[in-house]
């Protein structure tokens, strides 16, 4: 399941309503006194956190929304009805920022909810305007203006396990041998240009897309998906054992290399994504040899993956079509889970 993650909002309050003019009519009473009422209140705007990841997708073909306005008020002294709020729903994980002030929220709990706009209030009517001096008054008030903003919203997932590698490492080909999901998969890089999701159970799985070499100062792909990474609790880390071409594996000495630039982009970004447990999946096993992924582990532990470094120290040899190693990467990653919970 592939989703939005970025967007753009343009909102507005409602107006207050119009105070009115108007004169008390009854019978036997010659000169009725003023009788108008105020304005209703314009809505308010609200974000609101729901659990639904992929929610912004609601806001794929409309970007503009406006809270309903204030009524004007009627005869007898009543206020107008007031507008209805407007509330914007935003998956949990959501970070707001509001583009005039650079004001962030952030939402991380499902029903938590903020007010960002505060609709127009209703302007007085002419009963308001009577005093001792002006038993007549033609006075009324218009409604209170609302108020605008432009807010960009980023969604940083909330999933328990985020799968990281280089493009063509076998990342979203392992989310769907993990979770049954059908993402999108092709023999070239960045085939997946938009984060995947999948569920092991209650645990949620991200597919971050292929991270390059100067990721986190935005080369490629940027760093647009490494947001996703920074709440994730564990990270399953996966290389790739072919070069691309499964009649070529990949050299050794290169699999210390894709490991390290992962690392090194992790780091620029946020220093605390290194410190986060780690579970090294050497993928596409079935395309080499025995002595090939030996090599390939002893190039790892010398480029510092250890059980210090990463809280689990895992490494494990993953092929997508063998059900037994991917049942010992599901058993891996709910042991690591438990352990980090």
């Amino acid at each position: 399941m592939a989703l939005i993650d970025e967007i753009t909002l343009y909102l507005e309050s409602g107006t207050g309503g119009d105070g009115v003019v108007r004169w008390r009519h009854e019978k036997y009473i010659q000169h009725g006194g003023p009788f108008g009422g105020k304005g209703g209140k314009g809505g308010d705007v609200m974000f609101e956190a729901v659990a639904d990841i992929s929610y912004l997708r609601h806001y794929r073909t409309q970007n503009k929304f406006v809270a309903e306005h204030g009524q004007p008020g009627g005869t007898g002294i009543r206020t107008g009805k007031n507008g209805a709020d407007l509330i914007i729903k935003l998956p949990v994980g959501s970070r707001v920022t509001e583009q005039h002030t650079k004001q962030t929220y952030d939402f991380v709990k499902a029903g938590e909810r903020m007010t960002m706009l505060i609709g127009g209030d209703g302007g007085r009517g002419n009963h308001s305007y009577k005093t001792s001096t002006n038993r007549s008054p033609r006075q009324f008030q218009h409604g209170h203006p609302s108020q605008k903003g432009i807010f960009d919203i980023e969604l940083a997932l909330i999933a328990d396990v985020g799968i990281i590698g280089l493009p063509n490492a076998g990342k979203t080909t392992l989310l769907n041998a993990l979770t049954h999901a059908t993402a999108k998969v092709g023999n070239y890089p960045f085939t997946t240009l938009e984060p995947n999701l999948g569920a092991i159970g209650p645990i949620i799985v991200a597919d971050v897309p292929g991270l390059i070499e100067g990721a986190a100062q935005g080369k490629g792909l940027g760093d647009k998906f490494l947001r996703h990474i920074s709440r994730t609790k564990l990270l399953v880390h996966c290389i790739g054992l072919d070069a691309g071409d499964p009649l070529q594996p990949l050299e050794p000495s290169k699999i210390r290399e894709h490991y390290t630039i992962i690392r090194t982009e992790l780091g620029a970004y946020e220093p605390s994504l290194l410190e986060k447990p780690e579970i090294i999946v050497l993928t596409k096993s079935d395309l080499v040899t025995k002595s090939q992924i030996t090599a390939a582990t002893k190039q790892l532990k010398k480029a510092g993956f250890s059980p210090d470094k990463s809280g689990t120290g895992k490494i494990l040899i993953v092929s997508s079509q063998n059900k037994p190693s991917v049942a010992a990467l599901k058993k891996a990653i709910s042991q690591t889970l438990a352990k980090a919970n």
